[in-house]
Protein backbone atom coordinates (compact mmCIF):
# COMPACT_ATOMS: atom_id res chain seq x y z
CA UNK A 1 0.00 0.00 0.00
CA UNK A 2 1.36 3.41 -0.93
CA UNK A 3 1.48 6.51 1.26
CA UNK A 4 -1.28 8.09 -0.82
CA UNK A 5 -3.52 5.03 -0.37
CA UNK A 6 -2.91 5.08 3.39
CA UNK A 7 -3.75 8.81 3.56
CA UNK A 8 -6.93 8.18 1.60
CA UNK A 9 -7.84 5.28 3.90
CA UNK A 10 -7.28 7.44 7.00
CA UNK A 11 -9.48 10.22 5.53
CA UNK A 12 -12.26 7.74 4.69
CA UNK A 13 -12.01 6.26 8.19
CA UNK A 14 -12.30 9.72 9.75
CA UNK A 15 -15.44 10.49 7.72
CA UNK A 16 -17.09 7.10 8.23
CA UNK A 17 -19.16 6.28 11.30
CA UNK A 18 -17.09 3.20 12.21
CA UNK A 19 -14.85 2.57 15.18
CA UNK A 20 -12.41 -0.01 13.82
CA UNK A 21 -10.98 -1.22 10.53
CA UNK A 22 -8.29 -3.80 9.85
CA UNK A 23 -6.77 -4.47 6.44
CA UNK A 24 -4.37 -7.34 5.61
CA UNK A 25 -2.74 -7.69 2.23
CA UNK A 26 -1.33 -10.91 0.75
CA UNK A 27 2.21 -9.58 0.80
CA UNK A 28 2.08 -9.43 4.64
CA UNK A 29 1.31 -5.69 4.91
CA UNK A 30 -1.23 -5.06 7.67
CA UNK A 31 -2.89 -1.86 8.92
CA UNK A 32 -5.40 -1.43 11.72
CA UNK A 33 -7.25 1.80 12.57
CA UNK A 34 -9.34 2.15 15.74
CA UNK A 35 -10.98 5.02 17.60
CA UNK A 36 -13.12 5.53 20.68
CA UNK A 37 -16.53 6.56 19.36
CA UNK A 38 -17.80 7.97 22.65
CA UNK A 39 -15.08 10.62 22.73
CA UNK A 40 -15.20 11.65 19.08
CA UNK A 41 -15.43 15.44 19.15
CA UNK A 42 -16.02 15.73 15.42
CA UNK A 43 -19.44 14.10 15.70
CA UNK A 44 -21.30 15.53 18.72
CA UNK A 45 -23.83 13.19 20.21
CA UNK A 46 -27.09 14.81 21.23
CA UNK A 47 -29.13 13.14 23.94
CA UNK A 48 -32.59 12.08 22.84
CA UNK A 49 -35.28 14.68 23.44
CA UNK A 50 -37.38 13.89 26.50
CA UNK A 51 -40.77 12.47 25.66
CA UNK A 52 -43.85 13.98 27.29
CA UNK A 53 -45.56 11.86 29.90
CA UNK A 54 -49.32 11.88 30.32
CA UNK A 55 -50.27 12.28 33.96
CA UNK A 56 -53.76 12.09 35.42
CA UNK A 57 -54.26 14.04 38.62
CA UNK A 58 -57.30 13.42 40.75
CA UNK A 59 -57.76 15.68 43.75
CA UNK A 60 -60.00 13.76 46.12
CA UNK A 61 -59.67 16.40 48.80
CA UNK A 62 -61.86 18.97 47.04
CA UNK A 63 -65.20 19.51 48.76
CA UNK A 64 -68.46 19.23 46.90
CA UNK A 65 -70.08 22.41 45.56
CA UNK A 66 -72.96 22.04 48.06
CA UNK A 67 -70.55 22.05 50.99
CA UNK A 68 -68.80 25.19 49.73
CA UNK A 69 -72.02 27.07 49.03
CA UNK A 70 -73.90 26.20 52.24
CA UNK A 71 -71.28 26.27 55.01
CA UNK A 72 -68.28 28.38 55.92
CA UNK A 73 -64.86 26.74 55.78
CA UNK A 74 -61.60 26.95 57.62
CA UNK A 75 -58.93 27.23 54.93
CA UNK A 76 -55.27 26.34 54.86
CA UNK A 77 -53.04 29.33 55.65
CA UNK A 78 -50.07 27.72 53.85
CA UNK A 79 -48.80 25.02 51.52
CA UNK A 80 -47.78 21.78 53.23
CA UNK A 81 -48.92 18.38 54.45
CA UNK A 82 -52.13 18.17 56.49
CA UNK A 83 -52.25 16.10 59.68
CA UNK A 84 -55.35 15.58 61.86
CA UNK A 85 -53.40 14.42 64.94
CA UNK A 86 -50.26 15.54 66.80
CA UNK A 87 -48.49 12.24 65.99
CA UNK A 88 -49.17 9.01 64.08
CA UNK A 89 -51.67 6.85 65.96
CA UNK A 90 -52.76 9.68 68.29
CA UNK A 91 -56.37 10.80 68.47
CA UNK A 92 -57.27 13.58 66.02
CA UNK A 93 -57.52 17.17 67.28
CA UNK A 94 -61.15 17.34 66.08
CA UNK A 95 -63.78 15.03 64.61
CA UNK A 96 -67.04 15.69 62.80
CA UNK A 97 -69.39 17.15 65.42
CA UNK A 98 -66.60 18.53 67.63
CA UNK A 99 -67.24 21.99 69.06
CA UNK A 100 -64.18 24.25 69.09
CA UNK A 101 -63.47 27.71 70.45
CA UNK A 102 -61.54 30.41 68.63
CA UNK A 103 -57.81 29.65 69.03
CA UNK A 104 -58.20 25.88 69.63
CA UNK A 105 -55.74 23.74 67.65
CA UNK A 106 -57.68 21.78 65.02
CA UNK A 107 -54.88 20.39 62.81
CA UNK A 108 -51.19 20.57 61.91
CA UNK A 109 -49.66 21.50 58.57
CA UNK A 110 -46.08 20.43 58.05
CA UNK A 111 -44.07 22.79 55.87
CA UNK A 112 -40.31 22.35 55.39
CA UNK A 113 -40.06 19.94 58.37
CA UNK A 114 -41.78 22.46 60.67
CA UNK A 115 -45.07 21.50 62.31
CA UNK A 116 -47.46 24.47 62.22
CA UNK A 117 -50.52 24.31 64.46
CA UNK A 118 -53.72 25.42 62.73
CA UNK A 119 -56.15 27.16 65.07
CA UNK A 120 -59.88 27.73 64.75
CA UNK A 121 -60.57 31.25 63.47
CA UNK A 122 -63.90 31.46 65.35
CA UNK A 123 -66.19 29.42 67.62
CA UNK A 124 -67.65 26.64 65.50
CA UNK A 125 -68.74 23.02 65.14
CA UNK A 126 -66.88 20.78 62.67
CA UNK A 127 -69.36 19.69 59.98
CA UNK A 128 -66.94 17.90 57.66
CA UNK A 129 -63.22 17.17 57.39
CA UNK A 130 -62.41 17.97 53.76
CA UNK A 131 -58.80 16.73 53.58
CA UNK A 132 -57.48 13.24 54.29
CA UNK A 133 -54.73 12.83 56.86
CA UNK A 134 -51.26 13.08 55.30
CA UNK A 135 -52.48 14.77 52.11
CA UNK A 136 -50.77 17.82 50.58
CA UNK A 137 -52.68 21.09 50.81
CA UNK A 138 -52.40 24.41 48.99
CA UNK A 139 -52.75 27.93 50.32
CA UNK A 140 -56.43 28.81 50.73
CA UNK A 141 -57.62 25.22 50.27
CA UNK A 142 -60.64 24.38 52.48
CA UNK A 143 -59.69 22.02 55.33
CA UNK A 144 -62.90 21.87 57.36
CA UNK A 145 -66.50 22.72 56.63
CA UNK A 146 -67.93 24.28 59.82
CA UNK A 147 -71.06 25.70 61.40
CA UNK A 148 -70.44 29.01 63.15
CA UNK A 149 -71.64 29.23 66.75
Amino acid sequence: MTKEEIKELVNLFAEANISKIKIKEQDGFEIELERDMCCDVSAPVCPPAPQPINVSVVNEAQPSQNTKANKPCINSPMVGTFYQAPSPGATPFVKVGSTVKKGDVIAIIEAMKIMNEIEAEFDCRIAEVLVADGQPVEFGMPLFSVEKL
